[in-house]
């Protein structure tokens, strides 16, 4: 499973906001700044994050986006499920009429596994989590792959 470029920065933006939690909304080109990401291209994922209900926004000059639940309760599967959508390694796990060998292909029950893990491990790490490791590797992630 290889996940897209918008997921990869869409977890920095995450990330970002949640180290300035509680500091009043943050403009999207302060991002794109520390991030060295294109403020256009952070537009367009706001809005996946925004219809997820993961940030909020206000308008205006004082205006930009923040969190909408406190980092500790947003989990890195909820960013990658809303920017990737489904996180299947194959799809037909979760539809398995999309093929036609599911019923009998013994290669199901190894991705159904794997997905699972996937999903598990990405449930159980929490922004709040991404900030203590930021903090032992000096504040700075690289989420780069």
């Amino acid at each position: 499973m290889k996940l897209s470029t918008r997921t990869r920065y869409g977890l920095r933006l995450m990330y970002q906001l949640s180290l300035r939690y509680n500091q009043g909304p943050i403009q999207l080109y302060e991002i794109a700044e520390t991030e060295d990401v294109s403020e256009k291209y952070l537009g367009q994922i706001v809005i996946h994050l925004r219809a997820a209900k993961l940030i909020q926004s206000h308008r205006g000059a004082q205006g930009g986006y923040f969190l909408a639940r406190p980092p500790a309760q947003i989990s890195v599967y909820e960013i990658v499920q809303a920017l990737e959508g489904d996180v299947s390694i194959v799809g037909c796990t979760e539809n398995p009429d999309s093929c036609e060998r599911s019923g009998e292909c013994a290669a199901t029950e190894v991705w159904k596994i794997l997905s699972e893990s996937i999903r598990k491990t990405l449930e159980g790490i929490s922004l709040e989590d991404m900030m203590q490791m930021g903090r032992s590797k000096g504040a700075f992630m690289d989420f780069s792959i």
